[in-house]
């Protein structure tokens, strides 16, 4: 009889040591641009779509902005970003890069090249892995599982 409990056995547990380990890889290349990994991510966004809002930005990396805020802070702290908030709604506040922001590109480009090298899988592999873990995202966030115990 198998242990449905293994630890070996939990997807759960081989999607966070993947996480953290692919994540560690960032580090020290990110230290030396002087970026964090959430940083990086919302960097990302402004290099391929240009200025976005707090919203936006929020909704493509799946943050809240309790979460995304601090960090553009920061980014701005840094001279990377500018946040300027729209004189027609108060609420919504624009986000676009800097001149520095721009010229960081320039200096992480090589980190893909670099993170897909250092998995070892094939860039056919790597582009069936993205594909399988972005549809396991999007399936467990539409899920809603039943309580495990009986309300009392």
């Amino acid at each position: 009889m198998t242990n449905g409990l293994a630890l070996d056995r939990q997807v759960c547990f081989e999607l966070y040591a993947a996480s953290r380990a692919v994540t560690q890889l960032y580090r020290p290349v990110l230290d030396e641009l002087g970026i964090t990994y959430p940083q990086y991510l919302v960097l990302l966004v402004l290099w391929e779509r240009g200025p976005r809002t707090v919203k936006q930005l929020g909704e493509a990396l799946a943050l809240d902005s309790g979460t995304l805020s601090p960090l553009l802070k920061r980014l701005e702290a840094s001279g990377l970003v500018d946040r300027v908030r729209s004189a027609e709604d108060e609420r919504s506040v624009s986000v676009s890069l800097t001149t520095a922001g721009e010229a960081l590109r320039d200096r992480a480009a090589a980190i893909p090249r670099m993170i897909a090298r250092a998995t070892g899988l094939s860039a056919s592999e790597l582009a069936n892995l993205r594909l399988t873990l972005k549809a396991v995202a999007e399936t467990v966030c539409s899920q809603q599982l039943e309580p495990l115990m009986e309300k009392k």
